[in-house]
């Protein structure tokens, strides 16, 4: 009984685990591709600003 509450746990904390990487890396893609894009449309501004 004790060795089938173990796997589960363990099995949960990987995927806790795995989840929690998945999300960091995503965050911190769409941080970099809004700064990339804001960081655009600020060079555009003097265009239109014409």
């Amino acid at each position: 009984m004790n060795e089938k509450i173990y796997k589960t746990l363990s099995h949960s904390g990987a995927l806790n685990l795995t989840l929690g990487i998945v999300a960091l890396v995503t965050g911190v893609s769409v941080g970099v591709l809004l700064l990339v894009n804001g960081a655009r449309l600020l060079g555009e501004k003097a265009k239109v600003m014409i």
